[in-house]
């Protein structure tokens, strides 16, 4: 008798709110096709639910979201996966509902351009943030369509070309997330804000947030083919494929 496969995105809806939770516990909630693949079925099924006016995107677990999953990427081509992750943002960013991040531990590389696609993202001011992919030789491709619009242009300049870690609190100061709070504020805070945005009127809410996402919408559509051909030109190169070798042992 075949297991079903545990799933790794879940999905509820309580009080007008959808809440879609990653739980990948053993990629570190890392964006494997399969888990990309039921987040979307999750976006898309709040999109289309008519008990819910707001969406939450939250993890489980002490990481929010690691990024590509590397053991995936060095085993074959990545434009199939770039390209999923531009599908990604483009549908947070369309989806007919205000998308709440709600933000605590690590994140990391691809996971990022969740957080910069979402239309408010509350965190903790303890998390932590990285664009670890020039340490690998790689560079943030498929997310800078949503990530670079997002943050002032000194602030991205320094995460993205030295891969160093930043915080919460300064996430909220390079324009990335909308506030960061202390850690033990964080639901506090998301409940208020969630509050706030399913005070609004449905259409209100849809046509809003359309205007709001189409510039963003429109650089995506033109850029999104260029990017996810550079990340997978990247990531298919010698020097992308030594280094994530390297660091996948030293995870064994």
């Amino acid at each position: 008798m075949t297991e079903t496969p545990v799933e790794l995105v879940h999905y509820a809806v309580a009080d007008d709110v959808a809440t879609i939770t990653l739980d990948s516990p053993h990629n570190r909630n890392a964006l494997s096709r399969r888990l990309v693949t039921e987040l979307t079925a999750a976006l898309e099924r709040a999109g289309a639910d008519d008990s819910a006016t707001v969406v939450v995107v939250r993890a489980a677990g002490r990481v929010f979201c690691s990024g590509a999953d590397l053991s995936e990427a060095a085993a074959g081509s990545m434009e199939e996966g770039a390209l999923a992750i531009v599908a990604l943002q483009r549908l947070v960013l369309t989806l007919p509902k205000p998308v709440v991040v709600r933000l605590h531990g690590a994140v990391r590389a691809g996971g990022i351009g969740l957080v910069a696609a979402a239309d408010v993202v509350v965190a903790a001011d303890d998390a932590t943030f990285a664009l670890t992919e020039v340490k690998l030789g790689l560079a943030p491709a498929a997310i800078s369509l949503t990530v670079l619009p997002r943050m002032t242009s000194r602030a991205a300049a320094l995460t993205a070309l030295s891969g160093e870690v930043f915080s919460g609190a300064e996430a909220a100061s390079y324009g990335l997330v909308t506030t960061a709070v202390p850690a033990a504020e964080l639901d506090a805070e998301l409940d208020r804000v969630v509050a706030s945005l399913a005070t609004g009127a449905p259409q209100g809410l849809r046509e809003t947030k359309a205007l709001l996402t189409r510039d963003l919408v429109e650089h995506l559509d033109a850029r999104g083919p260029e990017v996810a051909a550079l990340s997978a030109r990247l990531f298919g190169s010698d020097e992308a494929r030594e280094a994530m070798t390297a660091f996948l042992s030293r995870k064994r």
